[in-house]
């Protein structure tokens, strides 16, 4: 092959190579992605790491309500029992007749309810130890509710450290009300099981899944708020955080 030849063929491979190469600038598959694009993809990335971070604590908070254990030797200056159901009452009272405690808090009783109500309601009730040790608070709606008549009557009541019964799945959303009601109150959790929940393979039972799902989020609700507001919670949307009482339909206690 000649010199001349050779040129023009090389020449011919740059022209083409060029060639392909300015194709490929104009072809739409190979610009970089449209501007209007960018923003759509960065909203889904951080949905999709909001996911992961909510995903991960969610099973952090159903791993701890399963691992929640009542203490078996813990005294206080008072007991509160937050109303959701008879072994929160029944929990409290069995500490109540242990002398853990002096005195007891039924928080959240629907206003129509008394004392005698309560004891044919709950196990093993004693009207001595009803009428004695124990006051019922009425005003409480939800579990907001229930921080501010307990900080109202540790405060009426002088008492400084405070055993808390409730619901074990409960318990973590009402440990963050009742320590934004009361910093400077020791607060003891005391969490009572429902045995038919089986909290401890909540992920086998569909019921104990979406209670814990429901849960979760108002505790995180709870958590954020507590973010925003005074160490006593005088923020007006404070109430929009809880809507859900504690009572069932047509039952005594809420």
């Amino acid at each position: 092959m000649t010199d001349a030849a050779q040129t023009d063929r090389d020449l011919g491979r740059r022209n083409y190579a060029g060639a392909i190469a300015r194709g490929r600038s104009t072809d739409p598959s190979h610009r970089h992605p449209a501007p209007g694009r960018r923003p759509l993809v960065t909203v889904l990335l951080l949905v999709a790491i909001a996911g992961s971070v909510a995903g991960i604590d969610f099973a952090r908070f159903a791993q701890q309500v399963a691992n929640f254990n009542a203490p078996t030797d813990v005294t206080a200056q008072g007991i509160v029992a937050l109303t959701g159901g008879t072994a929160r009452i029944d929990g409290a009272l069995a500490l109540l007749r242990d002398n853990r405690a002096e005195k007891l808090l039924i928080s959240g009783v629907n206003p129509a309810v008394g004392r005698h109500d309560i004891a044919r309601a709950v196990e093993r009730a004693s009207n001595i130890v009803l009428d004695q040790r124990v006051d019922l608070g009425h005003a409480a709606r939800n579990t907001i509710g229930n921080a501010d008549e307990t900080r109202a009557w540790v405060e009426k009541e002088g008492i400084r450290s405070l055993i808390i019964v409730t619901s074990d799945y409960h318990m973590p959303r009402s440990m963050v009300e009742l320590t934004r009601a009361m910093p400077d109150v020791q607060l003891i959790p005391y969490p009572v099981s429902n045995k038919q929940l089986e909290m401890d393979r909540w992920w086998r039972h569909a019921a104990s899944v979406k209670l814990l799902l429901s849960e979760y989020v108002k505790y995180t609700l709870a958590r954020a708020r507590l973010a925003f507001e005074t160490p006593r919670g005088e923020s007006v949307t404070a109430l929009a955080a809880d809507t859900i009482t504690h009572a069932t339909a047509g039952g005594i206690l809420r």
